[in-house]
């Protein structure tokens, strides 16, 4: 997640930008689904993972916004 969003602030036109934006929101949301995974199988308890799931939670949020405010800057010019 972090390497593919320090790749989409070195990003050359605003197309180029909001495609690698979108890679990271789809890298954060398999991160918390690998999460989840975890916690269903038994693999880690919940508890022990609470934290990460709602950094990731966040993040999620905060790239997918990136992403929306993003397009509708593309698309206004």
């Amino acid at each position: 997640m972090a390497a593919n969003y320090r790749a989409t602030c070195r990003a050359r036109s605003q197309t180029e930008y909001f495609s690698k934006l979108s890679i990271v929101v789809e890298e954060s949301d398999e991160t918390l689904f690998w999460l989840e995974i975890m916690i269903e199988a038994d693999i880690m308890p919940e508890n022990k993972l609470k934290h990460l799931v709602q950094e990731a939670t966040e993040l999620l949020s905060i790239f997918a916004t990136a992403r929306k405010h993003s397009k509708a800057t593309k698309e206004s010019r």
